[in-house]
């Protein structure tokens, strides 16, 4: 058996996998940051045994997302990773619960053998030298999404996990050729890129830049500060474009279809971008496109976002035959299963994932007496 940990902005995910190549199915459990960060090393562990129904002594490899994963190129031991795989201690962007914290360091003392899977960053030798541009371009579990994807038998496709915030990725001939952070281009539910007003807001001091990250998604800039996601998506079907429009400060704050047509926008828009990267990489006609996350898992989100991609070709290129671009949606648990189709793999002998390097020798598969919790 193998798992793989999923470390996302609003829940830790696990996803248990056979050791079967053949067999697809996956099983899932979901724990949010707040519970992780509240439970102790070998509370968690236990949790995790409950919810599969398994021991950990049983598990062959376990694959980690944790954080930005900046600090590491390669997927690599756990166990001898320095710094959980961090280049800096300085917090990453974004809301520090010390959930993912917690589970990183209850794997590690249960001595299960486990690797960790780097982000997408400057120093990955798979990326198009170009996007190195960016200090950091996607987390570890976007590694994860891109496997899933790979391993359903596509090579060159993009991708948006569009969610709290958004982030989207290319892959070009099976490798990760670039990708686009959350603070870069397309927002997303809570988060998103620094505009001239948030700098300005930072600059006075009223707030810090990692406050601003997180008051820059779709929701707050439409006045939904206090509504989850679901609560927000509810809202869509019930209003019509327009309704409970004011104006406050020199900004519309509108209703949540607006909200959600404004990041169908500018998710179209990244997705535009990626684009151009892959028809310069590859020669391949059809390029596809993937959206998953909470909200780009959503039929009508696709279709929203699919319908802005059309209007990219004339009539002549998009109507004859297959579609050119081809949208298709994921569940929100593709990066948990992709990690552990990557723990799979790299147990059995694989020496690259999407062009990064794997650094594991292998570890002995521990005896019930190496689990004391």
């Amino acid at each position: 058996m193998f798992i793989g940990i999923d470390h996302g902005t609003t829940g830790i995910r696990f996803a248990l996998l056979s050791g079967s190549a053949s067999e697809n199915s996956a099983r899932i459990y979901e724990i949010s940051r707040e519970r992780a960060a509240s439970l102790r090393e070998r509370e968690i562990l236990r949790e995790i045994e409950r919810a599969f129904g398994v021991k950990l002594s049983d598990v062959r490899l376990v694959a980690v997302s944790y954080s930005m994963g900046d600090g590491i190129s390669k997927i690599t031991d756990l166990h001898a990773a320095k710094n959980r795989g961090l280049r800096e201690e300085v917090a990453a962007a974004g809301l520090k619960v010390g959930g993912g914290t917690r589970v990183f360091d209850a794997i590690k003392s249960s001595g299960v053998p486990a690797v960790l899977i780097p982000g997408i960053h400057a120093d990955l030798k798979c990326l198009d030298r170009r996007m190195r541009f960016f200090s950091h371009g996607a987390s570890p579990e976007k590694v994860g999404i891109a496997y899933h994807i790979l391993k359903k038998g596509f090579k060159d496709f993009i991708f948006s996990d569009v969610s709290s915030n958004t982030v989207s990725v290319a892959v070009a001939g099976g490798e990760i050729a670039g990708a686009i952070d959350a603070c870069i281009l397309a927002p997303g539910l809570i988060q998103g890129p620094l505009d001239l007003q948030l700098i300005r807001d930072v600059q006075k001091g009223l707030l810090s830049a990692n406050e601003a990250f997180s008051s820059a998604g779709v929701l707050r800039k439409f006045g939904f500060q206090r509504l989850t996601a679901a609560e927000t998506q509810k809202q869509t079907q019930k209003q019509k474009q327009g309704q409970g429009r004011k104006e406050a400060g020199g900004a519309a704050e509108g209703s949540a279809s607006d909200a959600f047509e404004t990041l169908a926008l500018f998710v179209a828009m990244e997705i535009s971008a990626l684009l151009v990267l892959l028809r310069d990489l590859t020669s391949t006609e059809k390029i596809h496109i993937f959206l998953t996350g909470s909200v780009g898992e959503s039929e009508k989100f696709r279709r929203s976002v699919d319908d802005l991609l059309r209007k990219l070709f004339t009539c002549d290129e998009a109507c004859k035959g297959e579609r050119i671009l081809e949208v298709q949606t994921l569940t929100r648990h593709s990066a948990a299963i992709g990690c552990a189709e990557i723990a799979r793999d790299v147990f059995n002998g694989q020496k690259r994932i999407l062009g990064i390097e794997v650094d594991w020798k292998g570890r002995k598969v521990l005896g019930k007496d190496a689990y004391k919790y």
